[in-house]
C-alpha cells in the first residue's frame, strides 16, 4: 500500500514591488486573522519604516530588538503575551524577523514578514538562524503567512546587504549537488521539484548578474523574487536542504572560528566557490559562480572577506563537523587539499 504523504506550508500572500509596504494592512486582513499584532523590529527599519506599518494597525504595539537570542526570543514572547497580540509582524532584516518566526512559533500564532534588506532567503523560509555563544542554530518553524517586499525600502538599504543576499541565493547551485550527492550515498530523502526550484533561482541570479546594480530598485526586484522562491523551495522540501550544503557549513565554521566574520551571504558565496571546484574540479562551474559573485559587488577571496588565509582553510577542514548533515565534504578534507583548492580558485 502506498502510504506515503507531505505537509507543505508556504506563504498565503507575497506582495513584491514599490510602494507594497502601503497594502500591508489589505494583505493582512485578506488572512482573515482577529486581533491586534505585535510589530517586532530592530532601530533602524523601526525609524524607516515603523510608523507607516504600525499605521495600518489599529492598537499595535512594538518591541524592538537589539541583538538576535534565545533571549530575545523569550522577551518577544512576554510582550505579545503581555500585549494580548494574536499574531506578529515582522519589520527589518534578518534578526527580527528570525526572532518572530521563533516566537510566533513558540505562541502558536502566525507571523507576517516584512523584509527592508533582501539580504537572506530567511524572509519566507521556515527556518531561523539564532546564535549562541560560537555556535549558530537552524531551528524549524512555520514560514510567514505573508511577505510584503516593498522594493523602494529594500533598493535603499546598504548595498553589501544586497550583494550577500545574491550570494546566498546563488550559493544554491552547491547546496543542491550536496543534497543530490547525499541521496546518491546516504538515501537522504530528496525532492527533484525543490531542487529544480532552487537551482532555476540560482541561474536566475547568475544569469542577472550584470543587471544588478546599486542604487537601481529593479535589483531589489530581481533579488527579492529570487529570495523568496528560494524560501518557497525549502517549504517544499521542509527542510534547508535546497539552499544549505557545504558552503553553508564552512560559513558557520567561520563564525566560530574567525576573529571578525563577514556577512553570512558573503561568506556561503566564497564557500560555494570552493565546493564547486571540490564537485566538478578545475574545469567545473565554479569561474561561473565566482564572475556572478565579482560581477554583484561580493566577495570571492579571503582578504575580500576580510579573514586570513590561514583562517579560511581552518574553516574549510574543520567544516564537516558543524552538524551531522552529508556534503561533498565528507568526514572531512585534508589541509594540503584544502590549500590547493583555495590556492587555484584564487580565495587565498
Amino acid at each position: 500500500m502506498f502510504a506515503k504523504s507531505t505537509w507543505i506550508k508556504l506563504p498565503r500572500n507575497v506582495l513584491v514591488g514599490h510602494g507594497v509596504l502601503d497594502d500591508a494592512g489589505t494583505a493582512v486582513a485578506e488572512l482573515s486573522l482577529s486581533g491586534t499584532p505585535l510589530l517586532v523590529t530592530s532601530p533602524t527599519p523601526n525609524e524607516l519604516a515603523g510608523d507607516r506599518l504600525r499605521a495600518q494597525f489599529d492598537g499595535a504595539e512594538t518591541v524592538t530588538v537589539d541583538s538576535a537570542s534565545f533571549g530575545a526570543v523569550a522577551e518577544i514572547v512576554e510582550a505579545a503575551e503581555a500585549a494580548g497580540a494574536t499574531f506578529l509582524v515582522a519589520l527589518g532584516g534578518g534578526k527580527p524577523i528570525d526572532l518572530a518566526k521563533m516566537a510566533a512559533d513558540e505562541l502558536g500564532v502566525g507571523f507576517v514578514s516584512v523584509p527592508t534588506a533582501a539580504s537572506h532567503d530567511g524572509i519566507v523560509s521556515g527556518r531561523s538562524s539564532i546564535p549562541e555563544g560560537d555556535t549558530r542554530h537552524s531551528v524549524a518553524a512555520d514560514p510567514p503567512l505573508a511577505v510584503i517586499a516593498d522594493t523602494e525600502i529594500m533598493a535603499n538599504a546598504p548595498w553589501a546587504l544586497t550583494t550577500a543576499g545574491c550570494a546566498d541565493i546563488i550559493s544554491n547551485y552547491t547546496a543542491v549537488k550536496d543534497w543530490r550527492l547525499a541521496r546518491r550515498l546516504k538515501n537522504v530523502e530528496y525532492s527533484e521539484y525543490a531542487g529544480a526550484l532552487s537551482e532555476m533561482t540560482a541561474e536566475m541570479l547568475v544569469d542577472s548578474a550584470d543587471s544588478i546594480k546599486q542604487g537601481l530598485e529593479e535589483s531589489s526586484w530581481i533579488v527579492s523574487k529570487a529570495l523568496v522562491s528560494s524560501g518557497v523551495a525549502m517549504s517544499i522540501a521542509g527542510s534547508s536542504r535546497p539552499a544549505s550544503g557545504a558552503e553553508h557549513l564552512f560559513s558557520h565554521q567561520l563564525d566560530r572560528v574567525a576573529e571578525s566574520p563577514a556577512l553570512h551571504g558573503h561568506q556561503v558565496g566564497v564557500g560555494s566557490v570552493l565546493t564547486e571546484f571540490l564537485h566538478t574540479g578545475e574545469n567545473g562551474q565554479w569561474r561561473a559562480i565566482r564572475d556572478a559573485l565579482e560581477a554583484i559587488g561580493a566577495p570571492t577571496t579571503a582578504e575580500e572577506l576580510g579573514i586570513d588565509d590561514e583562517t579560511v582553510i581552518e574553516a574549510l577542514t574543520t567544516a564537516h563537523t558543524i552538524r551531522d548533515r552529508y556534503t561533498i565534504l565528507g568526514d572531512g578534507v585534508n589541509e594540503d587539499a584544502a590549500v590547493e583548492v583555495a590556492t587555484f580558485t584564487g580565495v587565498i
